[in-house]
C-alpha cells in the first residue's frame, strides 16, 4: 500500500503501529483461492500484528484492525484496485477459533501468497490445523447460506446485490453463486480431509470459475449443485463420518498467544 491509499479504519498513527508490528500478511480474496480473472479481479491482502503493550496493558485502548483500500467506502472495487486488512493477534484467533473461513485462508495460503511472515508468523501458520473443527465445517456452512440468500434477493438490504450487469448477462449475480459453491467445496475437503488446499484444487477451481465467468447457464443448475454439496458436509458432520474434532484446540492456540505477545513485546522493548 501506498501513500494514496484511503484509510477505512483509525487513524494514521493506528495505521503505522499495524504495519511495524505486523508478523504475517497473506494475499486474501479471488487471488489466494485461484479465482482471480485477469482484468476484472482486484487485489486483497490480510495479515496479522501484535499490538504494542500499551493497546493490551496500558491505557492507549484497543486496536483490534486496520484497513487500507485504493477506493473510498461504498465505492465498488475496479480490477487491480488493492484492499489490506491487518488484524490484532487477538482478534484474529477470537475469529478464527470461531471459524472465520476468511481469517482461516492466511494459515493455510500457499508460500507464493504469503507476502510477509517473521518467525512469530510463521508459528501461526504452523498452528492452522489447530483451529480446524466440526465447527469450522459449520460455520462455512453458515457462510454459504449467506451467500444464498443475497443471491436470492433475500440477504439484508446492504448485502443484496449490486452488479446488474452480471444478473443482466446471465440470469443471476454469479459472483454471489461462486462464492457460494467455493465454499461449499472448501467445506466439504474440511470435512472429508480435515484440510485446506490452496488454491482450490484444479477441478474444483474450473468448476467455480466457470460459475463465476457465467459459463454456467441457469440459476436453477448452480442451485442444486450448491444445495448437494450442502447437504454432503451435513450429512458428514451429522453422522460423524469426519476426521474433524469437535471444537478447536483454544488452549493450545491461546498459550501460544500468551508467548507471542510477550516476545514480542520483549523483543520492542528499548535495551537498558
Amino acid at each position: 500500500m501506498n501513500g494514496d491509499d484511503v484509510n477505512e479504519h483509525g487513524t494514521d498513527e493506528d495505521g503505522a503501529t499495524a504495519r511495524a508490528n505486523e508478523i504475517l500478511r497473506t494475499e486474501a480474496g479471488s487471488g489466494v483461492h485461484g479465482l482471480a480473472i485477469a482484468g476484472v479481479s482486484d487485489h486483497d491482502e490480510a495479515g496479522v500484528f501484535i499490538e504494542p503493550a500499551e493497546h493490551v496493558l496500558g491505557l492507549a485502548g484497543p486496536l483490534d484492525h486496520h484497513t487500507w483500500r485504493d477506493r473510498p467506502e461504498g465505492h465498488r472495487s475496479q480490477a487491480g484496485d488493492r484492499e489490506c486488512t491487518l488484524y490484532s493477534l487477538r482478534k484474529f484467533l477470537r475469529l478464527a477459533i470461531a471459524g472465520n473461513p476468511n481469517l482461516l485462508l492466511l494459515l493455510h495460503a500457499p508460500e507464493a501468497s504469503v507476502y510477509h511472515s517473521t518467525p512469530l508468523g510463521d508459528e501461526l501458520r504452523a498452528l492452522g490445523p489447530a483451529f480446524l473443527s466440526r465447527h469450522a465445517a459449520r460455520r462455512c456452512i453458515g457462510y454459504l447460506d449467506g451467500q444464498v440468500a443475497m443471491l436470492l434477493g433475500r440477504g439484508r438490504q446492504k448485502d443484496m446485490p449490486k452488479r446488474p450487469e452480471l444478473v443482466a448477462a446471465h440470469g443471476y449475480d454469479t459472483k454471489f453463486a461462486s462464492h457460494a459453491l467455493r465454499l461449499g467445496l472448501q467445506g466439504l475437503e474440511m470435512t472429508e480431509h480435515a484440510r485446506l488446499t490452496l488454491p482450490m484444487p484444479a477441478g474444483q477451481r474450473e468448476r467455480v470459475l466457470a460459475v463465476k465467468s457465467g459459463k454456467v447457464p441457469g440459476l436453477d443448475t448452480v442451485l442444486a449443485e450448491i444445495t448437494a454439496v450442502r447437504d454432503r458436509i451435513e450429512t458428514l458432520l451429522d453422522t460423524g463420518r469426519t476426521p474433524l474434532p469437535a471444537e478447536p484446540d483454544t488452549d493450545r492456540v491461546s498459550a501460544w498467544s500468551v508467548r507471542a505477545h510477550l516476545r514480542h513485546w520483549d523483543a520492542a522493548a528499548p535495551a537498558a
